[in-house]
């Protein structure tokens, strides 16, 4: 078959992934035979007064999308995936605009807007039931409701608020351990000083460099490396990590979809934290996630993106679709009205 052809063999996918350190995009036949390595922006979309803004996100994402169809000779992407960071809060304007652009600028018929959770899910466990935890800088489980009404989420609440056993969460309690021990108050950490002097300077410093910023999240998660190794040899950081484990697993337990056994993948970047945070996850696990295997993700949010567009491609994928987390559109041609 061709590209652009009516039969999935023939038609072409395109996955985006848009976080918080970039944009990413794959191109993939819809029946899954091939697919192009991810070409990657240096900066992410703009998040301004009306959430994720379109026409930042379509500029980073529409010039690579041409050059990989240009590459494998594809006329027309059939369906899309857009995952998106903060989709479910901050994805007004993208829900609003780029249903139109992209129909118009690669042929689209048929769209997916989805929560980088969802990106996460499908990406760690595929279209099958479980629970997926993506830990990153952040933390959010995720599972599809037992009776199929959408989805249930715990936390991914920022780093104010919730996110807890997140990167961010990891690193703020490191560094108050740092400063407990800079004061001399009970409950310091010696080692974990030592290791926030090396990354940041004088512990004086810290307010300045953190309070400040808008990446404040991402400077607090920059620290959860070093609690990580300061953790064989020292009981306050391995206590942070024993209490992150716990929230992790108490967060997987509210969304899972009722008793029995249950798959929980563990998706994102804090996992290859390794033993430290791995160790306590799978000593605390029988008594907080009963019947629980723990797995790690199978593949990633942009994994993620390029499997629900090609499930949507050949029909719908086997995900809840909710307005906030997951958006589904088809057209049955370009130049018809949205249905």
């Amino acid at each position: 078959m061709t590209a652009g052809s009516d039969g999935a063999d023939g038609a072409w996918v395109l996955g985006i992934d848009s976080g918080g350190s970039g944009v990413r995009v794959a191109l993939a036949r819809a029946d899954g035979t091939a697919r192009s390595a991810p070409a990657v922006s240096s900066s992410p979309a703009v998040t301004g007064a009306d959430g994720i803004d379109a026409d930042s996100l379509l500029a980073l994402a529409l010039p690579p999308a041409r050059a990989l169809m240009a590459a494998a000779g594809a006329a027309r992407v059939d369906a899309v995936c857009v995952g998106a960071a903060g989709m479910a809060s901050l994805g007004g304007d993208l829900r609003a605009r780029l249903p139109e652009a992209l129909r118009t600028a690669l042929g689209v018929r048929s769209l997916a807007l989805a929560g980088d959770a969802v990106t996460a899910y499908a990406g760690a466990l595929g279209l099958r039931p479980g629970v997926v935890v993506a830990a990153g800088t952040g933390m959010i489980a995720l599972a599809p409701a037992a009776d199929g009404g959408g989805w249930r989420r715990a936390d991914g609440w920022g780093h104010l608020l919730g996110d807890c056993g997140g990167g961010a969460w990891i690193g703020r309690a490191g560094l108050e351990a740092a400063m407990c021990a800079h004061d001399g108050r009970a409950g310091g950490s010696p080692a974990l000083l030592a290791a926030a002097r090396e990354r940041f300077g004088p512990p004086e410093s810290l307010p300045g460099q953190l309070y400040p910023r808008a990446d404040r999240p991402a400077v607090l998660a920059s620290f959860a490396p070093d609690v990580g190794r300061c953790a064989d040899r020292d009981p306050v950081a391995a206590d942070i990590l024993r209490g992150a484990a716990a929230h992790i697993l108490r967060s997987a337990a509210a969304v899972r979809p009722g008793p029995g056994p249950v798959e929980v993948a563990l998706a994102g970047g804090l996992f290859r934290m390794g033993e430290p945070l791995l160790a306590p996850l799978r000593e605390q696990a029988p008594l907080l996630l009963p019947d629980a295997t723990l797995t790690p993700a199978e593949g990633d949010p942009l994994d993620g993106a390029v499997l629900i567009a090609g499930a949507l491609r050949r029909g719908a994928p086997a995900l809840p679709d909710d307005r906030a987390l997951l958006t589904l559109m088809h057209w049955s041609d370009p130049s018809d009205d949205a249905s």
